[in-house]
Formats: C-alpha cells, sequence, structure tokens
C-alpha cells in the first residue's frame, strides 16, 4: 500500500501515488511533493507577475493550500492539473488583492514591483517590465490563460484543464488577451520590436 512506501521511495512514484501517499497523510509526501512541483508552481507564478519579490510567499501559499485539504483532490491521475488549479487560483486572488490596493491608495504607485531580471541589460528589464505593466490592464482570466499559453507553452486542452473550463473557453480567453496585449505593445516604441518573438494568437 502507499502508506507503507519508504521515504526514499515516494520520489520514483507516479504522480498518481504520490497523491494517494498525500492523501493517506503519508509523513514524507509533502516533502516529496514539494520537490516534485515546486518548480512548477515557482514558474507558473513568476511567468504570470514577472520575477518579483512576492513569488516565494505566493508558492508558499499554494502548497500550503494543498497541504492543508489534499482531500480535496478526486482523482489522483489529475494530481499536476489539481496543482496547477490551485496554483491559478492563488495567482487570481493576489491579482484582485493588487488591484484593489491601487483602487484604495494603500499601494504608493500603480507600478509593478521592481522587475530583477538580466541586471546586466537594461532595456531587457525595462522590456519586461512594460509587458507586466500591460498584462495588468488584462483581465484575470484572460491573463491566466494567456500566461499558460504563450509564456509557460502549455497545450490548449492543458490551458483548459488547469482553468476548469472548456477548450473553446479557453482559447477565446488567450486569444483575447494576446489581441490586447499586441495591440498596446505595438503602441509603444520600446516594445515595438519584441512584437515579433509574440506567438500568433489566432489559433484553429
Amino acid at each position: 500500500m502507499v502508506q507503507l512506501v519508504a521515504p526514499a521511495a515516494l520520489a520514483t512514484l507516479e504522480d498518481a501515488d504520490l497523491a494517494r501517499a498525500l492523501i493517506d497523510r503519508h509523513p514524507e509526501a509533502p516533502r516529496a511533493v514539494w520537490t516534485r512541483f515546486a518548480p512548477l508552481v515557482r514558474r507558473i507564478v513568476r511567468r504570470s507577475f514577472g520575477p518579483d519579490h512576492g513569488v516565494e510567499d505566493l508558492v508558499q501559499d499554494v502548497f500550503a493550500s494543498l497541504f492543508a485539504k489534499p482531500d480535496r483532490l478526486r482523482e489522483p491521475a489529475a494530481f499536476r492539473a489539481f496543482i496547477i488549479s490551485i496554483t491559478l487560483h492563488n495567482i487570481s486572488y493576489e491579482l484582485r488583492r493588487r488591484r484593489v490596493r491601487r483602487w484604495v491608495g494603500l499601494s504608493p504607485t500603480s507600478e509593478l514591483p521592481d522587475i530583477r531580471v538580466v541586471e546586466s541589460d537594461p532595456e531587457a528589464r525595462e522590456a519586461l517590465a512594460r509587458f507586466y505593466r500591460i498584462l495588468d490592464g488584462v483581465r484575470t482570466r484572460d491573463r491566466l490563460a494567456f500566461v499558460l499559453r504563450y509564456v509557460d507553452g502549455m497545450e490548449v486542452a492543458d490551458v483548459a484543464r488547469a482553468m476548469d473550463t472548456s477548450v473553446p473557453t479557453a482559447r477565446r480567453c488567450f486569444t483575447r488577451a494576446h489581441r490586447r496585449v499586441s495591440l498596446l505593445a505595438s503602441r509603444d516604441p520600446f516594445l515595438a520590436e519584441y512584437l515579433t518573438t509574440l506567438p500568433g494568437g489566432t489559433e484553429s
């Protein structure tokens, strides 16, 4: 049984068996789950917000939610998608919280936090900052779909599964976001040269 798996062997389990170990409260399961999935969660969070100082806090929040009630997972075979869905839920909450802070004046500026990337390349850093300011103007659901599809490179079906929606709905979300991002970026002379690297937004 999964409960009897030795701690060192947890790392070799399939995702579904690791999920069952977590549900069964194997004492070493949380560590194994963190080791396997933290890079995925961190990548999605970072690409949703840019590499700001709040990334690690959000990553920890995702796993705190997961470990608090692992029995919410009804299909162990869908463990990866389940973790991504928790990640998106936490990202959505944080996006709303940040917008409220700006609306009520609790943040001194509407600018994103300092984006610390490629310190030796100030132009790339500025371009990334402007890109995330544009994303701040995209509604949450569309933004998440855009990030999963075009920034993280997920297949359309995986985007839909992660967002718990249909493929056509997911496609509408990231296509709508792509059009808005492309339009606003095209109006920014600084970002215009980066448009050639943005994937096409019309997919069949």
